[in-house]
């Protein structure tokens, strides 16, 4: 079969699902296509070119799957609120990032190179959030945090044991004296799911809310600065 840019990166998706970031190397995705690693190198320059066309494939496809949860939004009887279309986007890039093993590492890591996908998904962001009210000089920021929560949470999700750790009721009262808040009804215990939802609701929230002019209280009151 030619080989091609597109195959190069399905290969490239594949072994680095098996071997990670730090351990992919363009002689192994040779191997898993038959061919000799110089081959590659008339397609694509070298790894962080490759990882970086990965990375933008998966930006691309959290485009696509965002506008498709918009376009729902969009059709229903009143036009939603723009944090809930900040929050089918965050939704949209979650589930991309999920889908692809390794995703989020991927995302996160990749060498620090123009993508149009990765463009594409913050310039939507910026826009809504500018549509929404936010203001103007917080939006490049609102929009930086968002991609990084969405990032770290999956990252979070793909590290997560498959069972949680064996507690005794020993340990586990010994916890609850010495971590009253954490061990506490503070911390309610949700799915993964209710959680990414509510985080993102609580950062939309704070995207409008005035900051705290804590210097200015502190100069009224002759409070000094510490």
């Amino acid at each position: 079969m030619k080989l091609t840019k597109e195959r190069i990166v399905d290969a490239g998706m594949a072994v680095f699902a098996e071997v990670g970031y730090q351990n992919l190397s363009m002689r192994q995705v040779a191997d898993r296509l038959g061919a000799h690693a110089g081959s590659l190198y008339y397609h694509v320059r070298g790894k962080d070119e490759l990882l970086a066309l990965m990375a933008d494939r998966i930006c691309h496809h959290a485009y696509e799957e965002g506008t498709a949860a918009l376009d729902a939004l969009d059709a229903l009887p009143a036009a939603a609120r723009w944090p809930e279309r900040i929050e089918a986007q965050a939704a949209a890039l979650r589930l991309s990032l999920k889908q692809h093993p390794g995703g989020a590492q991927l995302f996160a890591e990749s060498p620090g190179v123009l993508s149009t996908g990765a463009l594409s998904l913050m310039e939507r962001l910026l826009r809504t959030l500018l549509d929404g009210g936010v203001p103007a000089e917080r939006c490049g920021i609102a929009a930086d945090v968002l991609l990084s929560h969405v990032t770290g949470f999956v990252l979070q999700e793909q590290n997560q044991p498959a069972a949680p750790p064996t507690v005794t009721a020993e340990r586990y009262a010994d916890l609850c004296a010495r971590f009253p808040l954490l061990m506490g009804p503070l911390m309610e215990r949700l799915d993964q799911d209710e959680k990414f939802v509510r985080s993102v609701r609580l950062l939309c929230a704070g995207f409008t809310t005035p900051p705290d002019s804590g210097t200015g209280a502190r100069a009224k009151t002759g409070r000094p600065h510490r």
